[in-house]
């Protein structure tokens, strides 16, 4: 039996739009995904903003309801078993939310215990495990309006550990955090993994999945459009090789007549600080820095590097294709 299972899954929304005559409109964030999470899986669903990834986490934790399809968690429906299901399971999101900050550590994680139902007995060496887990052991008693975003995010996941769920639902758990509270936070996510739970973890870091997830799926527009292992994702971008090129203030026009030469196929620009790099995904054996150079002729260009392609080009290349 799947953990987690979606199977054709829909959800469409009914919005307004207009000013003075206001028209209904029907909108689709997920249009039919399909996907299986297996027992102790650590599952990454990546998708650009708007792609439907939390519309579709929010109906598999039983939140939004379906307008098509079916899901289910350890095999209990996500419409008629919504009992079963929440029992089962628990969510982290990002983001400051969700956390008392006057109280301390220990004390918000008392209060939701009362909530989740952990029999009071067991309470306190259940606290005092997560927070071994999550490395907070010796910063219980503050409060966490004193927390960095690391540490918040560290006591959300200990949170949403209270009840020893089965499956657990990170979203975004590690946006806005500095590298060290980042890579302490993949440090924890890892260890779930180790104690065999099963994980579905959305996120924008091509590292953070790359690292972390058994198997990805990529959705784009509300629909799946690639799953494999990350190996597998890196063998979908066609040619091979990667060519970075730094530049700084080149028009858009520039960036377009590059994706022109012969043997690039696709061009993205992406924002560094005050640089911007230019990431062209090329043709085997094309030799092609010549031309891109010369294309960028009167714009101020720094290193030029070619490498392999990653996790971040195989998605790119997903979610840009059509």
């Amino acid at each position: 039996m799947s953990a987690v299972q979606a199977v054709d899954l829909k959800r469409t929304f009914r919005t307004r739009t207009g000013l003075l005559r206001r028209t209904a409109k029907d909108v689709e964030a997920v249009r039919g995904v399909s996907f299986r999470i297996e027992p102790g899986e650590l599952f990454g669903l990546l998708g650009p903003n708007g792609a439907g990834k939390t519309t579709t986490i929010k109906m598999l934790i039983t939140l939004l309801l379906p307008t098509g399809g079916s899901a289910s968690v350890l095999g209990h429906d996500v419409v008629d078993d919504v009992r079963e299901v929440r029992r089962r399971i628990g969510y982290v999101f990002g983001g400051d939310r969700g956390l008392y900050e006057r109280l301390s550590a220990y004390d918000n994680l008392r209060y939701f215990s009362e909530l989740y139902g952990v029999a009071p007995r067991e309470q306190k060496a259940r606290i005092g495990e997560l927070l071994e887990l999550v490395g907070l052991t010796g910063r219980e008693r503050e409060r966490v309006e004193g927390y960095s975003r690391g540490m918040r995010q560290r006591l959300h996941i200990a949170r949403g550990l209270l009840h020893d769920p089965a499956v657990l639902f990170l979203d975004e758990p590690s946006i806005g955090i500095d590298p060290v509270g980042a890579r302490e936070l993949r440090a924890t996510i890892g260890l779930l993994k180790e104690q065999g739970k099963t994980v579905l973890l959305t996120t924008h870091y091509m590292f953070e999945a790359d690292e972390l997830c058994d198997r990805i799926a990529v959705i784009r527009s509300g629909e799946i459009v690639a799953e494999g292992t990350p190996t597998e994702l890196k063998q979908r971008v066609p040619g091979g090789r990667v060519l970075e090129v730094e530049t700084y203030g080149v028009p858009e026009a520039t960036v377009a007549s590059v994706g022109e030469v012969g043997g690039v196929r696709s061009v993205a620009m992406e924002e560094r600080g005050q640089q911007q790099v230019l990431i062209l995904q090329c043709e085997p054996d094309a030799e092609v820095t010549q031309g891109v150079l010369a294309r960028l002729g009167g714009v101020r260009v720094g290193r030029v590097v070619s490498r392999e392609p990653t996790l971040e080009d195989a998605y790119v290349e997903l979610v840009t294709r059509a």
